[in-house]
């Protein structure tokens, strides 16, 4: 295999946040009309859901197009969108579009919870060449963010059960990724002790 490519960051960023923010355009300009395809009448969420997959596919496509690979994380990513759209769309019924955020990030917890059964940092295994870390700091923060995905599960059943679909789509597209971002840098610098840096640099 080919050693990956490195293309623009700010070209990166926008072929992985681009399909998020483009349904949630789209979300917002259609959320109250009714579609009729084949005789079956569709909410403007399911239409900008079944919008979404093609859009999301597309930019996957050229980042690896562009890069030559693709992470396990996205891979799985699209293949519950893809699934679960799919779902959405054939049960003409919005919540298993909704309760995808929740089986991903409790997958996510379940597959980190094998490997600390083990003693291994999965996390380490995919993060490692990013972030220099010591095995100790990987296995805190592994235990750290397995528990921060479940917590952001039960928050996402929470959320798309009690409150209105306009606020699931806005939690959905901009909440939970801005809790991950903090959740993420505020861990990094707690563990900065743990830090392996090249005694060069």
């Amino acid at each position: 295999m080919g050693q990956p490519k490195t293309i623009n960051p700010i070209l990166k960023q926008v072929l992985e946040l681009g399909p998020p923010l483009l349904f949630f355009v789209i979300y917002l300009r259609i959320r109250d009309d009714v579609f009729e395809l084949g005789g079956t009448e569709y909410s403007g969420f399911i239409v900008a859901t079944l919008v979404f997959v093609p859009i999301l596919l597309v930019a996957m496509g050229v980042l690896w197009v562009l890069t030559g690979q693709l992470s396990r994380m996205q891979i799985f990513t699209a293949f519950m969108v893809i699934f679960f759209g799919g779902l959405t769309a054939w049960f003409n019924d919005e919540r298993f579009f909704k309760m995808k955020t929740t089986i991903v990030y409790g997958f996510f917890a379940a597959i980190l919870s094998i490997g600390l059964l083990r003693g291994q940092s999965y996390l380490a295994y995919v993060m490692s060449e990013m972030i220099p870390m010591k095995q100790e700091g990987w296995m805190v923060l592994t235990r750290r963010l397995t528990v921060f995905f479940v917590a952001l599960a039960i928050a996402n059943e929470l959320v798309w059960r009690t409150m209105s679909t306009d606020a699931w789509v806005k939690i959905e597209t901009f909440g939970f990724p801005v809790l991950m971002f903090v959740f993420l840098w505020t861990q990094i610098v707690a563990l900065e002790r743990f830090t392996e840096l090249d005694e060069t640099e």
